[in-house]
Parts: C-alpha cells; structure tokens; sequence
C-alpha cells in the first residue's frame, strides 16, 4: 500500500506598493507580501517604504501571523554597493523575514553585514534548474524565485532534486525580455531598467516602416500592407486553473506580481488564490475550479491573461498587438469606512466617479458579494447628492446588505 505524502499548503505572497496596498492585501487573504524599500529595488515610481512605514507594515503584518519581504533586486554598478550594509541591517531590525535579491554582490553584502536576515533569490536571477537551487542553498539563501520561463515539468525536476523553496509568480504582467533582463528603456529613454527605471518600452505602440530612400520614411501602417499598430510586450499571466499542478509539484509561494497596481487589483487577486488554494487544501479530490474565480480576476485584468511558459512556448497568441482582444468591464470606485447596523448605512470613500442610478458591486474578504443600484446618498454635511464626482470625497448611503470596513465597491464601466 502507498503511503500518499501530505501536500504542503503554499504561501500566498501579494505585491503592495505602499502601506495602503500592504494592509489591503493582508486583509483580503495574503499569507505574506513584498514591498520595495528607499533602494537596491527595481521599482522607483512603486510608493516605496520608509523604515517607520515597514515598522508599521510589519507589526501589521505580524498581528495578522503574515510576513513582510523586501526586494532589493537592482543590477548593481560600481559604488552602487554604497550603504547596503546598513540598508539591510536596518531591513533586518525592523522585522523583515525576508530580503530578495538578484545580485550576488548585495548577496555577499547581506549575508556578511546583516547575519540573521534570510536571502531568496529573485527572479531576476534567472534559475532554472535545480543544480542553481542547489549551488544558492551552499551560498546560505533558503528560497529561490524561479525565472518565468520555466515549465510546469521542470518545475516537478527541480523539486524531486533539491529542497530549496520554490518561489514562483502565478499571476500578473509578463515581461517580454528573459527573466525581466532588459534594455530597451536603457536606449530608449534614458533609463535603466535593471537599477529601478524601466519605463516599459516594450509596451509602447510601434510602427512599421520600410527601408529608407534618401530622407523619406514611409510608414507602412499607412499603407496599408499593416493593417495595425503593434507593440513588444506579452500578455499577462494567471494559472487560476492550475492550482493542483503548482501545488502538487511542490511550490511554496505562489508569487502575485504588481506593485504598482491598485489596491482594487491587489485585494481582488489575493482573495481569489485564498480562496483557490483552501478550497484545493481543504479537499484535494473533489477541487473544481470556480468559475466565479475567473470571473472575479476578468474584473481587474487590464490585458488577456495566459499561462505563460508553463505548459508551452508562448507564440503570437501570448503577446499583445493591434486592438485589445478583451476589455476591462468594471471599475474600481469606492471602499466602505463605517456601516451602522441599525440605520443599515454604509460611509463610502470615494475612488472614482459615480451616482444614483448606478448599478454597483460590492465586494470582501471571503467573497462575500451583493449588487445593488444607488438610488440615494449624501455627502459629509448630510445634503442629499445625485453624484460622487471629487477624488476621495466620503459619502453615505443605505446597502442592501451588511458591509464591513475594507469592503470594496465597482461598477461596469
């Protein structure tokens, strides 16, 4: 008789880019997140951390039994090094559980400056076998961020041969260049994609033109040999339906990208891979993947989403050109403050714009969702309102149903 071995349950590790988006991702489900700190990231326009504001993102986090990682994935360049020691001691102080790198200068720097603060290997790295899993466990480092292109079946080699933890993104925006090692904004507009500045040529619209005659340039969009503008950037990824394959081959974190997303993003795709991955680990052999799931994660997706190379290498069908082939549908516009049992009254922080008459969707933790129209509401001084027009203003009005603090509201566009 085999003895059937015990799935491990993985983590469910969120982006946020500031505390806002940290505190959000935590509430919807996420079993740990990954912030940028003030350097050594690859996110500079992200609303990166002070040390006060991981302090806090910490005690958050640690209040809720989640965890807080820092990348500190950035190509350095000579004196770049300068104060990482400090920077990570400090990382280490706070609370940090963990520090994510690419780089084995700030690797070195980390291990010997800040001993006691775990190292996991980023993506950008580019690992993709279990031997460089293996080599990094001898460097000290306790998890490795797999490169993107690795498939579901080497995911399963590299398991059956090392114990390292597997890190792996499940969900968000693709990069088109290898393990996101790129340098066309570096040419493009003056900004190095590797040290914090990508400014992502790669989705910009392009034309297509035929060779030069003298000074002329005829654009061949124009004339009409190309029927549409096209761009060099992939779709976005979301393995939703596959969360049996990544657990059974044993991946420990299941890694969201997007920090510079909403918090609309961040709390819908953290609550559906909550949701997919207890459902999956609550009962193994009856799991079916929900089509509320899909639909749920349709409601904040801004491209087509794929499997990236998980199952195949991804062709033409995988990368974005010409018209959008699907359409955002909702929304994000408001988040519940308050609610009154007895007045049945929810106060609204507005996000963006809308009114009575609107056909609206709430939304929390544990997907607990109700529709319901606006038919009236008002403003802080209690007037009656027709309309919510300015940026964060606060709102009241009846729900139909109760509502929490947290709670997120949309509407179809």
């Amino acid at each position: 008789m085999t003895v059937k071995q015990a799935l491990k349950r993985p983590e469910v590790l969120a982006p946020a880019g500031t505390l806002e988006k940290l505190k959000t991702a935590i509430h919807y489900g996420a079993d740990a997140v990954y912030i940028g700190g003030n350097a050594f990231g690859l996110r500079s326009r992200a609303g990166n951390f002070t040390y006060e504001q991981m302090a806090e993102g910490v005690a958050f986090a640690k209040a809720h039994d989640a965890k807080v990682y820092v990348a500190a994935n950035m190509v350095t360049h000579e004196q770049n090094q300068a104060g990482a020691g400090d920077f990570f001691r400090q990382l280490r102080d706070v609370g940090i559980s963990a520090v994510i790198v690419s780089d084995p200068a700030l690797i070195e720097i980390c291990a010997t400056e800040a001993p006691g603060l775990p190292i996991h290997l980023s993506t950008q790295a580019s690992a993709t076998n279990f031997e460089t899993l293996e080599f990094w466990k001898e460097e000290g480092l306790e998890r490795v961020v797999l490169a993107r292109e690795v498939s579901m079946a080497e995911v399963a080699e590299i398991r059956k041969n090392t114990d390292v933890e597997i890190e792996a993104f499940i969900h968000g925006a693709m990069c088109i260049s290898y393990s996101g090692r790129c340098t066309l904004s570096n040419h493009m507009s003056m900004r190095d994609a590797n040290r914090g500045g990508c400014s992502q040529s790669c989705r910009w619209k392009y034309d297509l033109y035929d060779m030069p005659f003298g000074s002329e340039r005829r654009s061949l969009t124009e004339n009409g040999a190309v029927a549409e503008e096209f761009s060099m950037s992939a779709v976005d990824m979301s393995m939703i339906e596959h969360i049996p394959d990544l657990i059974q081959n044993g991946v420990d974190s299941f890694k969201i990208e997007g920090r510079m997303k909403s918090i609309h993003y961040v709390s819908t795709v953290a609550n559906v891979y909550k949701a997919a991955v207890d459902s999956y680990m609550a009962d193994p052999d009856n799991y079916v993947c929900k089509q509320e799931w899909k639909d749920e994660l349709w409601k904040v997706a801004q491209r087509e989403l794929a499997t990236g190379f998980y199952y195949n290498t991804p062709s033409e069908n995988e990368q974005l050109f010409g018209e959008r082939r699907k359409i955002p549908q909702y929304k994000f516009i408001g988040e519940v403050l308050a609610y009154d049992e007895e007045t049945q009254i929810a106060t609204i922080r507005q996000r963006n714009l809308f009114e009575v008459g609107d056909e609206i969707e709430f939304y929390g933790p544990n997907f607990h969702h109700f529709e319901q129209t606006v038919e009236v509401m008002h403003d802080e001084e209690g007037i009656s309102i027709d309309r919510a027009p300015n940026p964060m203003m606060i709102v009241t009005m009846p729900v139909v149903e109760p509502v929490q603090v947290g709670d997120m509201i949309r509407k179809k566009k």
